[in-house]
């Protein structure tokens, strides 16, 4: 499995101050976008979430989102090294997700910018 980068995923209880915040530090924009009643934006190596407490639990159970060049060669490796996939592979508006839980029980989402087939 080919690893690219990693985001880190917070929430935020105010997305708008929050991104004035990481704008400034990464020098980067926003590049916003909603996904199930949660507001994102994705900042340099940030992804900023902001909704309702119900779908933010969920969300802060995932320690960060890795970025690797094919989601189904990530499916493969982590399998066979002991992960439980617990969604996906499944397409997503810039490509393909997998969640998995790692043997120690931390959880990661592994994302690719492949389109769905």
């Amino acid at each position: 499995m080919e690893i690219l980068g990693t985001t880190l995923r917070i929430c935020v209880d105010d997305l708008e101050s929050a991104i004035v915040f990481y704008e400034r530090v990464t020098g980067s924009q926003a590049l916003r976008f909603d996904r199930g009643g949660v507001s994102v934006a994705a900042v340099g190596a940030f992804l900023l979430m902001s909704g309702p407490e119900a779908e933010l639990e969920v969300l802060r159970k995932v320690a960060a989102t890795v970025a690797v060049k094919d989601v189904d060669d990530a499916h493969t490796t982590l399998t066979a090294a002991g992960a439980r996939i617990i969604a996906g592979p499944v397409a997503t508006p810039v490509g393909r997700n997998l969640i998995a839980a790692h043997p120690d029980g931390s959880v990661f989402e592994y994302v690719d910018r492949k389109p769905a087939y």
